[in-house]
């Protein structure tokens, strides 16, 4: 969600921030960046549901800036807003654990009768979780790639999820990564073995060419802005030159870039 507070530069690290004048609703500020803004963690004494309540009053569905961007404005605003259906419509169907700021975009493309389409033909699905953050579409401000620090993401990969990846694996078969936040992912709980490994905890690992992928032999991604870090992920998957091929292509053949836009599908064989 968005504040706005006048003079902002006043607010530093340590200093609690109100939202109404009940004072049920407070926020600490935890970390202060020049380019980034703040980071808050906010502070309640309620039920966890009371507390969701309160925070959805305030807000609204996190959706991208060029999908708002893209929206009739109403009279008199400065933006367009995230209506109801955004809610729905801008989910995993097979999201189960809160905790993301975005859903991962990749994702989208999945629903309920194509997820039965795939059982039926044998395909199986293992899911993990990774609570994707905001620091994904942060601008990269370094020359240098190595001096990129990406924001940590909370990751929880089951030893189900191992099991069913990994005996696909032994078994030949391909192991299709959806999305670059899978990748992301599995390469930080990847054993040296090839193996998938159960993980709890964080990862802020930022993947870009050139790099050797330890697990997944395939991957689905959607197709993303110009210099970010989804891009070089890409990128470093496919093969530099391939991938900005298949962008050349997508952009003269009219293709939808973004989390409603189309998807591109890398086979490493």
């Amino acid at each position: 969600m968005g504040r706005l507070v006048e003079p902002a530069r006043k607010i530093r690290i340590g200093n609690k921030l109100f939202f109404d004048e009940s004072g049920s609703m407070v926020a600490e500020v935890i970390d202060n960046t020049t380019s980034r803004g703040r980071t808050l963690r906010f502070l309640y004494d309620c039920p966890h549901e009371e507390f969701k309540r309160e925070l959805y009053a305030l807000g609204e569905a996190p959706l991208p800036r060029y999908i708002i961007d893209n929206r009739p404005k109403a009279a008199g605003e400065d933006f367009a807003h995230a209506d109801a259906d955004d809610l729905e419509n801008f989910q995993t169907v097979f999201a189960k654990h809160e905790g993301a700021v975005t859903a991962p975009g990749t994702n989208l493309h999945f629903s309920e009768h194509l997820m039965k389409i795939m059982e039926i033909k044998g395909i199986q699905s293992a899911y993990i979780t990774l609570h994707c953050g905001l620091g994904t579409f942060h601008d990269i401000e370094v020359e240098d790639l190595t001096k990129h620090k990406m924001d940590s993401e909370e990751m929880h990969i089951s030893a189900e999820a191992c099991k069913i990846v990994n005996n696909t694996k032994l078994a030949g078969h391909r192991v299709c990564a959806v999305g670059a936040s899978v990748v992301k992912a599995t390469e930080t709980a990847v054993g040296t073995d090839g193996m998938l490994k159960e993980y709890d905890g964080w990862t802020n690992k930022f993947i870009f060419p050139p790099y050797d992928f330890g697990l997944a032999d395939s991957m689905l991604v959607n197709f993303y802005h110009p210099y970010s870090t989804l891009l070089m992920e890409t990128a470093a998957f496919g093969g530099y030159d391939l991938i900005m091929e298949a962008y050349d292509k997508a952009v003269k053949a009219g293709y939808k870039f973004g989390c409603f836009g189309d998807a591109l599908l890398i086979l490493n064989d």
